[in-house]
């Protein structure tokens, strides 16, 4: 049975590296011209640096790391998006390509929409980059909507999509 519960302190590094074991294996810190992204890379690694701002969650199947995401409620570092008072977004989910497909993506995602209810908002965001249609699936089948006007390019090879989900 797998659990969602926030990340031990001495879980971060872990977190990180299967954050960033994630992302690689479907080459989402590969850019066009084969250049790895090791300012992004290096980001998602820091798990300590999202747990300080953020709520940094882990799913556990049988004592083993095989998902995270973190949760941002409004004033959290590391929102992007949730700007408002009513917002809360989550970022970097990232599950082990080893235990893709037994539904690590999506209770990790509904944990932060519990959060989200817990706390009184009524909208949760997302980036997405365009390539990562599998996670767009899950979005849809919880409810998400596309949100183009929020879409945004950080950098000129990196093209963020938005999502919503009014609660």
């Amino acid at each position: 049975m797998v659990v969602i519960r926030p990340a031990l302190e001495a879980e971060y590094e872990a977190v990180g590296a299967l954050s960033v074991a994630g992302y690689d294996a479907d080459g989402y810190l590969t850019y066009p011209d084969g250049t790895f992204d090791d300012a992004y890379a290096g980001w998602l690694a820091d798990a300590a640096a999202r747990a300080g701002k953020s709520t940094l969650l882990v799913a556990i199947d049988d004592d083993e790391l095989v998902g995270t995401v973190t949760w941002c409620p409004y004033g959290s570092g590391d929102a992007q998006l949730a700007k408002e008072p009513h917002q809360g977004e989550f970022r970097t989910l990232s599950i082990a390509p080893e235990a893709r497909g037994r539904g690590i993506g999506r209770a990790l995602v509904e944990r932060c929409l519990e959060l989200a209810r817990e706390a009184g908002l009524t909208e949760v965001l997302l980036f997405s980059l365009l390539e990562m249609v599998p996670a767009h699936r899950l979005y849809a089948r919880l409810g998400f909507v596309r949100r183009p006007e929020l879409d945004w390019s950080p950098e000129p090879d990196v093209h963020l999509w938005a999502f919503s989900l009014s609660m």
